[in-house]
């Protein structure tokens, strides 16, 4: 029972240790410089946005449906 009640107090711990402030650089540092071509420099929070090729979206259209595929001329059987 005592091992049960310490992992839960350890979960709770961990979970309280969470950020809640807006991120900041560290004392000393500075944000990356703009993009060449921006006017400004990013914020921290555009800093965490993946760019559209880190994250594709899918283009092709799913088989939903069971259907009968085409013939494929190279799935050619085994030579013997």
């Amino acid at each position: 029972m005592k091992r049960i009640a310490l992992a839960l107090v350890a979960t709770a711990a961990l979970a309280a240790c969470g950020q809640r402030a807006p991120l900041e650089p560290a004392a000393g540092e500075t944000l990356p410089p703009p993009p060449y071509g921006a006017s400004e420099p990013l914020t921290a929070e555009e800093l965490l946005e993946p760019d559209p090729q880190a994250v594709p979206e899918r283009s092709v259209e799913l088989r939903r449906e069971s259907e009968e595929r085409e013939d494929d001329p190279f799935d050619l059987p085994p030579e013997s």
